[in-house]
C-alpha cells in the first residue's frame, strides 16, 4: 500500500479519538463558564492575561522527537496549568488553558486536527487536575509545606497519567508503534523530568504565596529550565544513537552476504526509525527492501514493487568515492528532514554497510573459488566422475571408520582393446565412449558406491555397506553386464569388452592396498580369460616381495642402508637455488636402489618409524650444515609420514636434531601429505602447534590433489604450498590443470604462503609459471636428486658463472621487467632468508 494512503488511512482513524476528546474537554468548558468567579477588572485582567501567557509558553517551548515521519512533542504544558490551579479556580485555569493553548497552535501553525486535539486534551488534563487539587481542600488553610505539597504533586500527578493515557493511544495509531513501547522508551528520563517540574511547581508557588505578581516571572523560569532539559535531552539522545549505531555496525560484521543485508535492513529501520528500508546492489541488480518486523522483498531491482514517500539516500562507496556497490535508502511516510546528527549517523552507518557488503562479496567469490578448485581437483574432467585422490580420499575415511556398516570392496574396471577405438575413429570418438561407459557405471552403481575414472580407459567403483563379502562379485558383474551392451559410436554400434578385478577391504594398509589388490585381481582376470577376477593372496607375487622386504627392515636401519638424494628447489626467475628436498632411498645389497613406495608402508608398520624418521633427518641437517658451510645457506625439505604426527615426542627429537647439528629451526621444512584425515587433524594440532612455535616451517604437499585440501589448510598452520606435478605436466593441454595452479597461486597469496610447484620439466613449463606468478620451482629441467656432495659440487660450479645457480635467469640483469600483477603484491617467500 502507498504510504499516502496509508496516512489517509491512519488520519481517518484519528478522528474518533481527536472527536472524543474534543467533545469531552467542550463539555468541561461548558461547566467551567457556569462556575467562573466574579473578579474586578483589574484581578480579572491580570490573573486572564497571565494564565493565558503561562499557558501559551509552557505549550510553545518543546522538546521534539521523531518517530518515523511524525513529529512529536514534549511541552511544559501541564506544569503551568498546576501553577494556574495554584493561583486561580479551576474554571478559569481551564478555560485559560483552552484560550492559551489556542493561541499557541496558532502562532506554530499547527494542522487543524492537531490544534483540536491540543486544545482539547489540555483542557482535560485541567480539568482533572482541577478536581483533584479541590479534592484535598485546596487552597490549604494550613501553613505547613506539607500541606502545600501534598495537592499540588496530586494534581500535578493526575495531569502527567491524563496526558499519558489521552496522548498515547493517538501516537501509537499515527504512527504504528505499539503503546507498551512507547510507554517504556525513555521512561527514566520522563520520570526524572516530571520529578524537576514538581519542584519547579512547588517552587514557584511558595513564592507566589508572598505575591502574586511575581506570578509574570514564571515564564521566564520555565522557559530557562526548558532550555536545561531540552540539553540534557539532546545530551541523552546522542548518547543513545552512538550506542545504537555502535551496536548495528557491530552486527554487520557477518561474512554471509544474505545475513549482512537482512541485518542491515532491519536493524537501519529502527536505527533512522523509519517506515521502510531498501538495499541495492548494482552489481548484482538485487534488491533487498524490508521493515524493522523483517524483509518484505528480496529479488531483482527490475522486479520489485513501486512504492512512493519521502526517501533519503545514500551511496555505498569507499572513502575515496573510486567503488560504487549500490544505494541505501530511508523511506518514510511523510516528509522528513534528518538532523545533522541524524545525516552524520547515516553517513557512518552506509560507510560501515560498503565494507560488509564487499567483505561478504570477497568471500563468497573465495568460497565459490574455493569450491570449483575442490570439485575440479576430485573430479575426472571428462566424465565428471571422482578421480583416483578422490577415490583414495574417500577409500581411506571409509576404511578408517570403525563404525561403518557392512564391507567395503573395489572393483576395479579396465577396458579391453580400447586403443583400437582410438587409432581407428580418432580420439574425439574415443572420449565420446569414455563419457558413454561412464554414464553407464553411474547408472548400474547404487546411490551409496562411488564410481571412478583412474585414468586412461581404467575405471573404479568402491562398493560399500555390503552385506558379505561374497556379495562384492555379484555387485561387479552387474556393473561389467551394464557394458555389454554395444554402444552408439558415430553411426556405428560398436561393442565393448572389459575385465574386472575384485578386492575385500584389508585389514592393513589402507586404500592403497585395496587398490592394489584389485589391480592385481584384474590382471588375473585378463590373464585368465576371465570377466571378472577376486583378489587371491596365494597369486600376490608383489605382496610377497614386500613381506620379504618388510622382514629385513631392522637389518637395513641397523646398517644404515637408507640414503637421502636432493633435489634443488630453484627460484623460477632467477634459476638460483633457494631450497632442497630430501628424498629417502633403499641401498639394498641384492635388489639395489628401492624407491620409497615400496618400503614406506612397511615401515610405518615395522615400529621402526622413529629410528627411519631421525635416520632421515640427520642426513638431512647434516647436508644443510655442510652446504652452509661452504656459503650456500639452503634451507632443507623433508617428508614426514603421517603417523609420525601421531607421536607426542615427534617434536622433541626434531628440535633435539637440529641443536645437534646447530641449525636453526627455520632452516628445516617439514613436507606434510594430504592423506592426514579430519579426524587425525584433532591429534595432532599440539604436534604441529609445537613444531611451529618452534620456528620450524611446514609445507603441505601435492596440495590441490585432495578433496580435502581446503578443510586441510584451514587447520594445518603451514608457511607453503606445494603444487603437485600432475598439474603442472598437464597446464600446457589442460584449462582445468590451469585453472587450478592459478587458484593454488592466488590462495597463496591471500594467505600470504609460499608457493613450490613440483614437476617443472620443460622450459616452456618454467616460463609459464612464471608468468601466473609462481615464484618457485622443482623437476628435471634443474636437477634430478642427487647426493649431498654432488650437489654441493653442482652449487659450487653453477650456471653462466653464477654460483648457487642451476639454470639461468628469464630475464637479463638490469632490464626491465614488467612483473604480473599477483607476483607484485604476494608476501616473502618462506625460503627467503630472514
Amino acid at each position: 500500500m502507498a504510504p499516502h494512503k496509508r496516512q489517509t488511512g491512519t488520519d481517518r482513524r484519528l478522528v474518533p479519538l481527536v472527536g472524543l476528546v474534543v467533545v469531552s474537554a467542550s463539555l468541561a468548558g461548558a461547566v467551567s463558564i457556569a462556575h467562573l468567579p466574579n473578579y474586578g477588572v483589574a484581578t480579572a485582567t491580570f490573573i486572564w492575561a497571565a494564565l493565558i501567557s503561562l499557558v501559551t509558553v509552557g505549550f510553545i517551548v518543546k522538546v521534539r522527537v521523531r518517530i518515523r515521519s511524525t513529529n512529536h512533542h514534549i511541552a511544559w504544558t501541564e506544569t503551568a496549568i498546576v501553577i494556574g490551579l495554584a493561583v486561580a479556580p479551576p474554571p478559569v485555569v481551564v478555560l485559560a488553558t483552552g484560550f492559551g493553548v489556542a493561541i499557541a497552535t496558532t502562532l506554530i501553525r499547527l494542522p487543524p486536527i492537531k490544534q483540536f486535539f491540543g486544545i482539547g486534551k489540555n483542557m482535560l488534563v485541567a480539568a482533572a487536575a482541577g478536581l483533584v487539587i479541590q479534592l484535598f481542600g485546596w487552597p490549604a488553610t494550613s501553613p505547613d509545606i506539607a500541606s502545600t505539597i501534598v495537592p499540588l504533586a496530586a494534581a500535578y500527578l493526575a495531569a502527567v497519567l491524563l496526558d499519558e493515557l489521552v496522548t498515547l493511544p493517538v501516537i501509537a495509531l499515527a504512527t504504528g508503534t505499539p503503546m507498551g513501547k512507547l510507554f517504556r522508551e525513555d521512561l527514566d528520563l520522563r520520570a526524572t523530568a516530571a520529578l524537576t517540574r514538581l519542584l519547579v511547581i512547588v517552587g514557584t508557588v511558595l513564592t507566589i504565596k508572598t505575591d502574586v505578581r511575581l506570578l509574570l516571572a514564571v515564564p521566564p523560569l520555565v522557559l530557562s529550565l526548558h532550555l536545561l532539559y531540552l540539553t540534557r535531552v539532546r545530551a541523552r539522545t546522542e548518547q543513545q544513537a552512538w550506542q545504537r549505531l555502535a551496536q548495528t555496525t557491530d552486527a554487520l560484521n557477518v561474512v554471509e552476504l544474505d545475513e549482512v543485508l537482512t541485518t542491515a535492513v532491519t536493524r537501519a529501520a529502527e536505527l533512522f526509525s523509519a517506515d521502510e528500508v531498501e538495499v541495492e546492489l548494482r552489481d548484482a541488480a538485487r534488491l533487498v527492501r524490508g521493515g524493522s518486523e523483517g524483509i518484505t522483498y528480496d529479488g531483482p531491482t527490475a522486479e520489485a514493487p513501486t512504492v512512493t514517500g519521502s526517501v533519503v539516500p545514500a551511496r555505498l562507496e569507499g572513502h575515496d568515492k573510486s567503488v560504487d556497490v549500490g544505494m541505501l535508502r530511508l523511506r518514510f511516510q511523510g516528509p522528513v528532514r534528518l538532523s545533522e546528527r541524524e545525516r552524520y549517523t547515516l553517513h557512518t552507518f552506509a560507510s560501515a554497510l560498503y565494507t560488509a557488503v564487499r567483505n561478504a562479496q570477497a568471500y563468497a567469490e573465495l568460497a565459490r573459488v574455493a569450491q570449483a578448485h575442490a570439485h575440479a581437483a576430485a573430479h575426472d574432467a571428462l566424465t565428471g566422475l571422482a578421480n583416483r585422490r578422490h577415490l583414495l580420499d574417500q577409500g581411506n575415511e571409509q576404511l578408517h571408520n570403525r563404525h561403518a556398516d557392512g564391507v567395503t570392496a573395489l572393483v576395479l574396471i579396465d577396458l579391453n582393446h580400447f586403443k583400437e577405438v582410438n587409432d581407428t575413429l580418432g580420439h574425439a570418438a574415443g572420449d565420446q565412449m569414455l563419457v558413454m561407459v561412464a554414464d553407464r557405471l553411474r547408472a548400474a552403481a547404487r546411490a551409496e558406491d562411488l564410481v571412478a575414472r583412474l585414468g586412461g580407459d581404467e575405471f573404479a567403483v568402491l562398493l560399500r555397506a555390503l552385506p558379505a563379502p561374497a556379495v562384492a562379485a555379484h555387485r561387479a558383474e552387474t556393473l561389467l553386464a551394464a557394458l555389454h551392451e554395444p554402444f552408439d559410436l558415430e553411426g556405428m554400434r560398436i561393442s565393448v569388452e572389459a575385465s574386472g578385478g575384485i578386492a575385500v577391504a584389508p585389514a592393513s594398509g589402507g586404500m592403497a592396498e585395496l587398490l592394489r589388490r584389485a589391480d592385481v585381481a584384474m590382471y588375473q582376470a585378463k590373464r585368465a580369460g576371465q570377466r571378472v577376477a577376486t583378489y587371491a593372496p596365494t597369486r600376490d607375487t608383489a605382496d610377497i616381495g614386500r613381506l620379504t622386504l618388510g622382514g629385513e627392515l631392522p637389518r637395513a636401519v641397523a646398517d644404515q642402508e637408507f640414503t637421502v638424494n636432493f633435489q634443488p628447489i630453484v627460484d623460477l626467475g632467477t634459476g638460483e637455488v633457494i631450497a632442497a628436498e630430501a628424498l629417502a632411498r633403499w641401498h639394498h645389497p641384492t635388489h639395489g636402489m628401492i624407491d620409497p613406495l615400496r618400503f614406506l608402508e612397511a615401515v610405518e608398520r615395522s615400529g621402526l618409524l622413529p629410528a627411519f624418521a631421525e635416520a632421515i633427518l640427520d642426513q638431512a641437517l647434516i647436508a644443510a650444515g655442510t652446504w652452509r658451510d661452504a656459503g650456500f645457506d639452503v634451507p632443507v625439505a623433508v617428508n614426514v609420514s603421517p603417523r609420525s604426527l601421531l607421536d607426542a615426542r615427534f617434536p622433541g627429537s626434531v628440535l633435539a636434531r637440529l641443536r645437534a647439528h646447530d641449525l636453526p629451526a627455520d632452516r628445516l621444512v617439514l613436507e606434510l601429505t594430504e592423506t592426514l584425515t579430519l579426524s587425525q587433524l584433532d591429534v595432532v594440532d599440539q604436534v604441529l602447534t609445537r613444531l611451529r612455535d618452534s620456528g620450524v616451517r611446514l609445507a603441505l604437499d601435492d596440495f590441490g590433489t585432495g578433496y580435502s585440501s581446503l578443510s586441510l589448510l584451514s587447520r594445518i598452520p603451514v608457511h607453503e604450498l606445494k603444487i603437485d606435478r600432475g598439474f603442472v605436466t598437464a597446464m600446457e593441454s589442460s584449462a582445468e590443470a590451469a585453472a587450478i595452479i592459478r587458484s593454488t597461486l592466488d590462495l597463496g597469496r591471500s594467505l600470504d604462503l609460499a608457493v613450490v610447484a613440483e614437476g617443472v620439466e620443460q622450459e616452456t613449463q618454467r616460463r609459464a609459471l612464471w608468468e601466473l606468478g609462481c615464484t618457485a620451482g622443482q623437476g628435471h629441467l634443474f636437477a634430478r636428486p642427487l647426493a649431498a656432495g654432488a650437489l654441493l659440487a653442482a652449487l659450487q660450479r653453477g650456471t653462466g658463472g653464477r654460483p648457487g645457480a642451476l639454470a639461468v635467469p628469464l630475464h637479463d640483469a638490469g632490464a626491465v621487467v614488467r612483473l604480473p600483477q599477483g607476483r607484485r603484491q604476494g608476501g616473502r617467500g618462506r625460503h627467503q632468508p630472514a
